[in-house]
């Protein structure tokens, strides 16, 4: 009767201890080591009671455990405590499970098994965590980058939030991709130092380019595995008995592991042959990667994203601060120079640390800021991140060099691109994919099967300096020393408000690049024979350029490939353009109102022809243009042709027809395109105001993947009338009565689906099963529309779901919450909605998550 009073108190004493533990706020005088000192003592006095050899074989294996337990305590560092305080509560946790067990868990075999040494085990567990712990933080990078984070706290919170401290028995692969020196690392940090200690077992894996499939299981055991921490027999082990014991150590554990600066899918797949999956462990695996996996296996990536303006000078203000150990003020006319600066850094936090770093460095040495803001320095930058370039194979570098062509920092349209990759000689294929999954380029905009894409301005300096080294490429600034090489055989001329003298015969006779950068007065004042030097010139281009007019001595150019004159003022097109007959693309889009002679359709080499708003004294003859593959825009009345089959254009594949309206013969030209075996793209405009007449003949081209209507439509086409091939559908400005979705959500291989100002009803209906292979979604200005119903099981397959401008709908689809591919949802509306939006939790759970608002 008295052990039985005494165990109850001592259990109510034990309660009151575990709230003293656990308050991280309490300065109780009951430490850790008191508390489980006072169980040891406690046992002690028990065990004297004692009256068999098994309870007394009970009670010493209690004490010498707990014994143990003490003694890692006391080994403990003042400052090591703080950081583990929650492991430290775990211990005590587990201590207190222990002494709460009677005679029978540990006398009884098959308890035994089940109850104390599992028991034991967390015990081991808990105490290789922490001891792992400090190996941790040196393990996941820089200490002097951890101190300073700046634009990654949403980041952080979705990845914590929104998988690592979610508690559900899955195993996940998630991946952390962006180019050198972007934050991979610190993001991955930051969620690793707050997510680790909530799993049984945890590790963080540092990779380089040399790292052996059993170097990363080596690390990922001495992590991982108790008696393992730094066991030199491991070396001895085969990789296949390295993967057996990971994986018969993990099984049944919660895990958490950091891949950092994974580059290999190969090894990727090795590793996850070694870890529990599907269903049986809660595990999750980060990856930290410069390259896109595309394996099924990855269940989410997060791109990362420079710094904008703020954010950047945020982090340079923090860094100056920490490198001259004082608080830095600056005046307003500083800070403007500053951001100036920094915008050469492009967003990238290696670069702006390093800049500021040296800028520390200077003003320590008792430089003025004035003068520090003025220039700046990326040379160190630039070395970490140009084994890059050394890394792409040498298929594709030649087109890495030609990305120098480009502004810094401007939007590249993958057209343009492969239109100049291909001038020179290159199979472009997937390049610009290849770019993108490698963190070369950003994907900013997904138009169709083409995109938009961005270069970071010091991959750019790269690319440039690279250029230069192996190709011949110049720049020539007005405002500099304009001394052309003549040896050069690419150049591009930055034009300012300075003019500079036109350069003699003998500087561009070996040109076979030239790229108008700026203002166009350059050109203002060229001698008649201006362009007759350039001999051997294939590239011109003076897109964005300002030029009002061309000479006709340009017809001079019979080597010329490509000439792109897209937005500009030019008004007319000189006749000698006939004369370019190696002429493959021709870009004069977006000069309004232009008069084009037909001599183009003399031009039997063109491949790529693009117009908007061209005026044609007489319509343009197409038979000439035997090697067209893309002709965009022209208008339905401004073309003719004698063959009615149009079979000598076999590689015709895209089709851009504007000024298309209630009298036009949409039946003759669907039957006449109907006999183009690759035309796959085809893009339609109405005129003004006016409808385009009934497309339902559209059926007929049979292989149409993409289609854009623009304009005034009375009615869409029937489901069985739509081409069967049909993957992307956009509708602007149609403006359609009845609700589209009954019938686009018929087509069997839709995968994007883009709506503008194309619905004026109230409510969209997508029906039980829709759109089963839809992947996005973007609903823009739809100004009435109240309510979207979406039927069990409708867009399964659905990625990114985008609304903007539709301030009427103020709800979304209870649905949402059951698509499992949702990854990217965004959102502009009203400050209203976009409140109600976010409370309604309805999107919560999807990973990128952008309401604006």
């Amino acid at each position: 009767m008295g052990n039985s009073i005494r165990r109850r108190q001592r259990k109510e004493e034990n309660l009151k201890n575990r709230a003293l533990i656990e308050c991280n706020d309490c300065r109780s005088i009951n430490t850790p080591e008191d508390v489980i000192l006072g169980m040891i003592q406690d046992l002690e006095s028990l065990q004297a009671e004692c009256t068999t050899i098994d309870c007394d074989w009970m009670f010493k294996n209690k004490i010498k455990e707990l014994r143990g337990v003490l003694d890692f305590l006391r080994d403990l560092k003042m400052e090591e405590r703080s950081s583990l305080n929650y492991l430290i509560a775990e211990l005590v946790e587990f201590a207190y499970e222990l002494m709460d067990m009677d005679i029978n868990h540990f006398t009884e075999g098959t308890l035994y098994n089940r109850r104390v040494k599992p028991l034991q085990e967390k015990i081991k567990l808990t105490k290789m965590r922490m001891i792992n712990f400090g190996a941790d933080e040196k393990n996941t990078g820089d200490e002097e980058e951890e101190e300073v984070v700046v634009g990654l706290e949403k980041d952080v919170k979705k990845f914590l939030d929104k998988v690592i401290l979610k508690k559900f028995r899955l195993f996940m692969v998630l991946c952390i991709k962006g180019m050198i020196g972007i934050g991979k690392t610190t993001l991955a940090r930051q969620v690793y130092k707050v997510g680790a200690s909530q799993y049984q077992r945890h590790a963080w894996v540092c990779i380089s380019s040399d790292t052996s499939d059993k170097e990363i299981l080596m690390k990922l055991i001495e992590q991982m595995v108790v008696g393992y921490e730094r066991d030199s027999s491991l070396e001895a082990m085969n990789a296949r008995s390295l993967q057996k014991m990971l994986h018969q150590h993990l099984q049944g554990s919660s895990y958490f592991i950091v891949l950092d600066n994974m580059s290999k899918e190969t090894q990727l797949k090795y590793i996850l042959e070694c870890l529990p999956s599907r269903g049986l462990s809660e595990g999750r695996l980060l990856l930290t990667s410069r390259y896109e996996f595309r394996t099924k296996n990855v269940n989410y990536t997060h791109e990362m994203k420079a710094l904008d303006s703020d954010k950047s000078w945020k982090l340079f203000l923090k860094k100056i601060d920490k490198f001259t150990s004082v608080e830095n003020k600056f005046t307003k006319e500083l800070e403007r120079k500053g951001r100036e600066m920094l915008q050469k850094c492009g967003g990238l936090p290696m670069a702006i640390i390093n800049v500021a770093r040296q800028k520390a460095k200077q003003r320590l040495s008792g430089t003025e800021w004035e003068e520090l803001f003025d220039s700046i320095d990326l040379s160190e930058s630039l070395k970490l991140l140009e084994p890059m370039y050394h890394e792409l194979g040498e298929r594709i570098k030649p087109h890495f060099l030609y990305l120098s062509f480009f502004k810094e920092n401007a939007i590249m349209r993958e057209e343009k691109m492969e239109q100049i990759w291909a001038t020179n000689g290159l199979d472009f294929g997937q390049v610009t994919r290849d770019f993108a999954s490698r963190s070369i380029l950003e994907v900013v905009k997904l138009q169709f099967e083409k995109s938009k894409c961005r270069l970071n301005p010091l991959l750019h300096m790269i690319s440039i300096k690279k250029a230069k080294e192996e190709m011949g490429f110049e720049i020539l600034r007005s405002n500099g020393d304009c001394r052309p090489s003549q040896n050069a055989r690419h150049r591009v001329i930055q034009c300012g408000r300075d003019k500079f003298d036109h350069f003699t015969n003998e500087d561009n006779k070996q040109l076979i690049s030239l790229i108008f950068h700026g203002g166009g007065g350059y050109l203002d004042d060229t001698s008649s024979s201006f362009w007759e030097s350039f001999e051997s010139l294939k590239i011109l281009d003076m897109e964005d350029f300002g030029v009002k007019t061309l000479s006709e001595n340009i017809g001079a150019l019979i080597e010329l490939r490509y000439l792109g004159l897209r937005n500009n003022y030019i008004q007319e097109i000189p006749h000698s353009l006939a004369h370019l007959e190696n002429l493959e693309v021709l870009d004069i889009a977006l000069n309004f109102m232009v008069e084009v002679p037909n001599t183009i359709g003399q031009m039997g080499n063109l491949r790529d022809l693009h117009m908007s708003n061209v005026i044609f004294r007489e319509p343009l003859k197409l038979d000439g243009l035997r090697n067209l593959g893309t002709l965009t825009y022209i208008s339905i009345d401004d073309w003719t042709y004698e063959d009615p089959s149009f079979e000598p254009m076999y590689d015709f594949q895209t089709l851009g027809i504007e000024e298309v309206d209630e009298n036009s013969d949409i039946r003759k030209l669907f039957m006449s395109l109907a006999n183009l075996p690759n035309l796959e793209n085809l893009f339609l405009r109405g005129f003004r105001f006016r409808s385009m007449p009934c497309l339902d003949e559209i059926g007929v081209i049979g292989r149409l993947k993409v289609l854009k209507l623009d304009g005034r439509i009375g009615r869409l086409p029937s489901a069985d009338n739509l081409p069967q091939w049909i993957e992307y559908i956009a509708l602007i400005n149609t403006c359609l009565d009845e609700d589209p979705m009954p019938i686009l959500e018929k087509t069997g291989l839709l995968k994007y689906l883009k709506l503008r100002n194309a619905y004026t009803g109230r409510e969209m209906v997508i029906q039980h099963g829709g759109f089963h292979m839809l992947e996005v979604l973007c609903i823009n200005e739809l100004w009435n529309l109240i309510k979207i119903q979406v039927g069990e099981d409708a867009m399964c397959n659905l990625k990114k779901l985008e609304i903007n401008n539709c301030p009427h709908l103020e709800t979304l689809p209870e649905q949402i919450r059951s698509m499992p591919d949702l990854e990217k949802f965004k959102m502009v509306t009203t400050k209203h909605i976009a409140k109600k939006m976010r409370n309604s939790g309805l999107t919560s759970e999807i990973w990128e998550e952008d309401i604006d608002p």
